[in-house]
């Protein structure tokens, strides 16, 4: 079992500061993050931007970075406006996705207690009054068991050879594949339909053939995956999802 990830240097804030985008100012927060190859912007669920710094970037060029990418930052802040608010917290009655499909969390009394019905799946919960981490925890199971076994059987079916599957908490990427061929997914994967889970897993998978985005490589995905473009559009409008 590998054990290098002990001794990495955890990522490091640097000193924020703040940027004015049309009639806003948002909060900047610069990260350093050792394991970062490039400069990378993502706009938080609260409307700051987060920059990750790689480990032999500058601030000067981060701050550089930023300033030309002000046109991206509008237009995201602008789609974020317009997305509806997820709750933050769950409760009996609260809509998610599951599978695909919304479906309404309902708590029920049981003998023993409570539980709340997710779908196809019942979940023992004390009363909380917040369900979300007792139903999360439940889909991660859920989904570390489902998806190993998926991509191993899509693996076959493609004649790619991996190294392990892990199933994550990932929070800005639905999977990944390193170069030793470690296949990792999010276990939000559960929450969308059937095609877009084996989408995200050939897409993985495709990457052991050609290790970057180059259009050879999007050729291995439309051959086994003709249906590819609907997979990235429901992505993109669950993007929340990674909130």
């Amino acid at each position: 079992m590998p054990f290098d990830f002990l001794f990495r240097p955890a990522p490091v804030e640097l000193p924020s500061q703040s940027l004015t985008v049309g009639a806003r100012t948002i909060p900047v927060h610069f990260i350093r993050n050792h394991k970062a190859r490039r400069y990378i912007l993502r706009i938080q669920p609260d409307g700051s931007l987060r920059v990750t710094v790689p480990r032999v970037g500058s601030g000067k060029a981060a701050q550089a970075f930023v300033e030309r990418s002000r046109a991206w930052i509008a237009k995201q802040l602008q789609k974020q406006q317009q997305q509806p608010a997820r709750p933050q917290i769950w409760q009996s009655g609260t809509a998610i996705l599951y599978r695909g499909e919304t479906i309404t969390l309902q708590v029920v009394p049981t003998p023993s207690g409570h539980s709340v019905t997710v779908g196809d799946q019942t979940v023992p919960v004390a009363p909380p009054a917040d369900l979300r981490p007792a139903v999360e925890r439940h889909l991660w199971r859920l989904a570390a068991r489902e998806l190993p076994i998926r991509t191993l059987e899509l693996a076959q079916i493609h004649n790619v050879s991996i190294h392990r599957i892990t199933v994550r908490n990932q929070r800005s990427r639905w999977g990944s594949c390193s170069r030793k061929g470690t296949i990792s997914l999010n276990w939000r994967l559960i929450q969308g339909p059937a095609f877009v889970q084996d989408y995200i897993i050939l897409h993985e998978l495709m990457h052991r053939r050609e290790a970057n985005h180059s259009p050879r490589y999007w050729q291995h995905v439309a051959a086994v995956c003709p249906h590819y473009a609907q997979a990235e559009a429901w992505l993109k409008q669950q993007r929340g999802l990674l909130r």
